[in-house]
């Protein structure tokens, strides 16, 4: 009998770690929820897929597993998605798998946990508080100048996120969440650069980090519309090494035992100072696995799966030292018609409803800024759909 890896699924994600789990010689299996049923999972490649209404009850999800175990032998469980990392750690306890356990798991996933473990590891965080003591609260706000950030401490990446000047604001925002005050914290803004430093991790040590930065970033995006841009950093700019290194103190001292890693950095304007953002188990989302394949010819989803089912023998292929650079927008349009970019840089185009995205290779870093520039400029001419602000948005 193939031993067999579990994948949960709670956002349609992961395709090449499914087929790569098969390509393996593993048994994969796919859990996701009801909703997600009809999307286009790459069925052939996976063994089995079922499916719950949700994997918020917990029960119901360790006694679904234990049917299956009695007959599949399950050797590894996997989150495809971030809301999964603690369901899947919270899974390997208690069938005693090795990965990933559920207080590590915290690290890489709550937003508080991130920051005071990093702050007991000396690595520069923005000032925070997590919103218990309002006494505290109150100190915080007299203490560190405006503007702050009101974040959700479990949301992935911007979602939820709240930039606010004033204290009122901020008292009432507190008042408005009520008995889910706890679960937010407030957090210094500093003005700055924005990063993304996409790993590979084995045998508890970075073995591929690939530094990325943000021409507009999420909560950008999330705060005011229009496009979002990301690119390969030039290689030889010192910047990188030195997010090479803030990158793996990180995922050392957080206790990655391996797996992939997106992890967010800021270089202060004021004092040229690297902050650490936040931190995940996971491949970064928004076409950043695609990007970072067409830059170095490693897919972070694919070798990921070969690191977690190969152990100790997993080696890492070459990687190419090419650029990469990604433009994603909503489009007004149900299915935007991407083929006025023809340019023969672009490597992937997205397919998704109300969404235009493209991802460019090209051996001159030079080249891609000039084709996010101009392709920035055109999807924002004829294609971005035009989003009220995000205090206008209901919440």
């Amino acid at each position: 009998m193939r031993p067999t890896i579990l994948c949960l699924a709670s956002y349609h994600k992961g395709h090449r770690f499914l087929t790569r789990c098969r390509d393996e010689g593993w048994h994969c299996v796919l859990i996701t929820i009801e909703s997600l049923l009809q999307e286009d999972w790459p069925r052939d490649q996976i063994d089995e897929v079922f499916a719950l209404p949700t994997f918020a009850d917990r029960s119901a999800l360790v006694r679904a597993i234990s049917f299956l175990h009695r007959t599949r032998d399950i050797q590894r469980i996997a989150a495809l998605d971030d809301f999964d990392v603690e369901v899947a750690a919270d899974l390997r306890e208690h069938f005693r798998l090795p990965g990933l356990n559920a207080s590590t798991a915290r690290r890489f996933r709550d937003k508080l946990a991130m920051r005071q473990t990093a702050r007991d590891l000396g690595i520069r965080v923005p000032e925070f508080v997590g919103l218990f003591h309002h006494a505290r609260v109150d100190d915080f706000l007299r203490q560190v100048p405006p503007p702050w950030l009101l974040k959700p401490r479990s949301e992935a990446s911007a979602a939820g996120i709240r930039k606010l000047s004033r204290a009122a604001d901020v008292w009432a925002e507190i008042e408005r969440l009520g008995d889910q005050q706890s679960y937010f914290l407030l957090e210094q803004f500093i003005p700055g650069d924005l990063f993304h430093v996409d790993s590979l991790v084995h045998r508890g040590r970075v073995i591929f980090a690939e530094v990325n930065g943000y021409v507009r970033p999420l909560l950008d995006v999330y705060q005011g519309g229009g496009i979002y841009a990301t690119r390969t950093v030039p290689r030889e700019q010192p910047i990188v090494e030195r997010l090479r290194q803030a990158n793996e103190r990180v995922l050392t001292g957080f206790g990655l035992p391996w797996g992939a890693s997106h992890t967010e950095f800021l270089v202060g304007h004021a004092d040229g100072n690297i902050y650490l953002v936040e931190t995940s188990a996971r491949v970064g989302g928004a076409n950043t696995a695609e990007m970072v394949e067409a830059a170095t010819g490693i897919n972070l989803w694919s070798e990921w799966a070969a690191i977690e089912l190969r152990g100790e023998s997993y080696q890492l292929p070459p990687a190419r030292r090419d650029y990469g650079g990604v433009v994603l927008s909503l489009a007004r349009q149900e299915w935007p018609d991407s083929s006025p970019f023809d340019d023969p840089e672009i490597v992937y185009r997205l397919k998704m409803k109300h969404h235009i995205g493209l991802v460019v290779a090209s051996s001159s870093p030079e080249r891609i800024e000039q084709l996010l520039q101009s392709y920035s400029e055109r999807i924002g001419r004829d294609y971005t759909m035009v989003l009220p602000p995000a205090d206008k948005v209901s919440h």
